[in-house]
């Protein structure tokens, strides 16, 4: 229990670090970008949340009289849909930046460059651009079936259980991509890893769920999630081969 705590708080205490002397402005640039995708997803959300609800709970329907319940469940799985929408499109434009947050905060942390470590903006833009689509392409297969789950009536509430995992599990792999990535981990390796512990793994990711819900510090959530990422990536797998 006190492992899933400490993973769950660790996008958290990567808030503060991400601030702290000599990171501060590895950050800038992602949390501008941050600041103009939030914007208009913050703006497309409110606008279709009532279509969603209406649409998830009918009033004719028979678990309406649930709609006490369910519709917490149901916000939630808007907001997780909105954000995510909001994370895949700002982690494509800011990805060439974190590969190499992570690796000033690994050096922040333990004195030294992962190997090979990404120093360069305009070399990091294609192969980071690359393993962001990998990422969405891995994510739209699991999230298709899931998607139509939610659209069944009665077995919708089953659908955003699971759209609720997904998502959690989807952001630790978005941001113990980079960490991971800067020691030559394959998307394949990264996962085989996370699936060995996946409640933390599912505790990182509602970690970082959360910052992304908290009015202006989700503006950081990314760069706060890519440091607590890197810290669980050196308190954890750093050194272990399985």
């Amino acid at each position: 229990m006190l492992s899933l705590l400490n993973t769950f708080f660790l996008p958290l205490r990567g808030l503060g670090l991400v601030f702290s002397p000599g990171l501060r402005r590895y950050v800038i640039l992602p949390l501008l970008v941050n600041v103009l995708v939030f914007a208009l997803t913050a703006w497309i959300g409110a606008h279709y949340f009532a279509q969603f609800i209406d649409w998830a709970l009918p009033q004719e329907s028979w678990w309406h009289y649930l709609e006490w319940l369910l519709w917490p469940l149901f916000v939630l799985a808007y907001l997780l849909l909105a954000f995510y929408g909001f994370t895949i499109v700002a982690n494509l434009i800011a990805s060439p930046f974190n590969g190499i947050l992570a690796a000033r905060v690994e050096e922040k942390l333990t004195g030294r460059l992962p190997p090979d470590s990404p120093t360069g903006i305009m070399a990091e833009i294609l192969p980071a651009i690359s393993g962001e689509i990998g990422k969405l392409w891995y994510f739209i297969k699991w999230a298709v079936p899931v998607l139509i789950l939610m659209v069944i009536p009665g077995i919708n509430v089953v659908g955003s259980a699971l759209w609720l995992l997904l998502g959690f599990w989807f952001l630790a792999l978005e941001y113990m991509d980079y960490p991971m990535g800067n020691h030559h981990l394959k998307p394949k390796e990264q996962r085989q890893r996370l699936r060995r512990h996946p409640f933390r793994a599912w505790a990182f990711g509602a970690g970082a769920n959360l910052l992304m819900m908290i009015p202006v510090v989700n503006l950081a959530a990314m760069p706060a999630s890519v440091a607590g990422a890197t810290r669980w990536w050196l308190e954890d797998y750093s050194g272990k081969e399985n």
